[in-house]
């Protein structure tokens, strides 16, 4: 529903110009995506805001949209009121309503969008869309020819992965463990290796929920033992990022010996592959690096020094996505927090917020360690409280 252009307009002219002072209409157009004369418009109050326009605006601006709505409904509270209908997508995914289908270039093209607002850590519209495009993908799947039928499933194994971001970003876990069991289900029918090595990536993520972290560490194992020799660009980036992941969960399981032994082949393997999007994962030396920071985090104590390390001499790169980007900064903050830079782990707090608000906001470690440091932390008390109320700590 597209918003009241007056009220909302007005707020994004403060934020682009109070909080973002050298911000001009035409930086805050190109961020967004969209056009100067639009931007100008809704600022005049002149035109409406559609959701998904207000939603690219907010991520420019590096604030939460709730913000910028006139009835300042908050994002996690749309997002949670969206996942009901993505569990009833669920419930019918082999006996849909009955309904149109587009053709299949459209259905690749809408998954292919639902891909992009995932690694964007944009979730609100991924719950808003998701429900009604897997009960079309389930629809389409249902009325194929058998010929079609792998390649919808390909379809269908993306699409749940981008509704688990939300599902499990926001603490659905039991739907995100659903969403993970049909990807398991379509992914056998697309006969496609390096879209299995997928899925068993995403399936990590019913491991790190229920603190299973050796349990996952042995699943990733097998899973690198099934993926297929890296001799191409996509077969390097799937055996790399398993390794990744292997990395973080063997450090959450303080094996220190094996995190290190599987950082150090997705390292050898990312010296291979230019950084890049592969089967919906993103792979490359920054990605590993990233997960440099992770793991010295995940395994503590004298572990922690390396994130601090790797922030001295790099910083993640503008055209990573921003959930990785945002990832990163959260990280680090932890690792600033436990050496006792207070200072160093706010600011590393508000860049995850400007990279990605959505995903910094559900992410419950900032949420813990914004309410350490209002605890800790005397200077400075109104822009922590503020903050910290933005994202709920306590």
């Amino acid at each position: 529903m597209p918003a009241d252009g007056k009220g909302v307009g007005a707020r994004i002219a403060y934020y682009r110009s109070v909080t973002h002072p050298r911000m001009t209409q035409q930086q805050l157009a190109d961020a967004a995506c969209v056009a100067l004369g639009t931007i100008r418009k809704i600022e005049r109050g002149e035109r409406g805001v559609t959701d998904a326009t207000l939603e690219a605006i907010a991520d420019a601006l590096g604030v939460d949209p709730g913000r910028l709505r006139a009835d300042r409904t908050p994002v996690h509270t749309r997002v949670h009121a969206a996942l009901p209908a993505l569990s009833a997508a669920l419930a019918t995914y082999d006996c849909p309503d009955e309904g149109p289908v587009r053709p299949l270039h459209e259905l690749r093209a809408a998954v292919a969008e639902a891909a992009r607002w995932r690694l964007a850590a944009a979730y609100t519209r991924i719950a808003r869309e998701l429900p009604n495009l897997l009960t079309e993908l389930a629809r389409a799947y249902q009325a194929a020819p058998g010929e079609e039928r792998p390649e919808l499933s390909g379809l269908l194994v993306m699409a749940y992965r981008s509704a688990d971001a939300v599902a499990f970003k926001y603490g659905a876990h039991d739907l995100s463990a659903r969403l993970i069991e049909l990807m398991r289900w379509a992914v056998a029918e697309t006969g496609d290796p390096l879209l299995s090595a997928s899925v068993a990536y995403v399936r990590a993520e019913t491991f790190f929920a229920a603190r299973a972290h050796t349990a996952g560490l042995r699943v990733l194992e097998h899973a690198l033992d099934a993926a297929p020799a890296p001799t191409t660009p996509a077969r390097i980036a799937a055996k790399g990022a398993l390794h990744m992941r292997a990395a973080v969960i063997a450090g959450r399981a303080r094996d220190a010996a094996a995190a290190v032994t599987h950082l150090d082949e997705a390292s050898a393997l990312a010296e291979r592959a230019a950084e890049d999007v592969y089967c919906g994962t993103a792979f490359g030396p920054d990605s590993v690096r990233t997960h440099e920071v992770s793991v010295a985090v995940s395994l503590g104590n004298e572990h922690v020094g390396r994130a601090l390390e790797v922030a001295g001499e790099w910083q993640p790169p503008r055209d990573l996505p921003a959930e990785r980007r945002s990832g990163f900064y959260i990280e680090l903050a932890r690792a600033q927090l436990w050496t006792g830079l207070t200072d160093d782990a706010f600011e590393s707090l508000k860049a995850a917020r400007r990279i990605a608000p959505q995903h910094t906001r559900e992410h419950p470690w900032v949420r813990e360690d914004a309410a350490t440091l209002r605890r800790l932390k005397r200077a400075d008390a109104e822009a922590l409280t503020t903050f910290a109320e933005w994202c709920a700590a306590t």
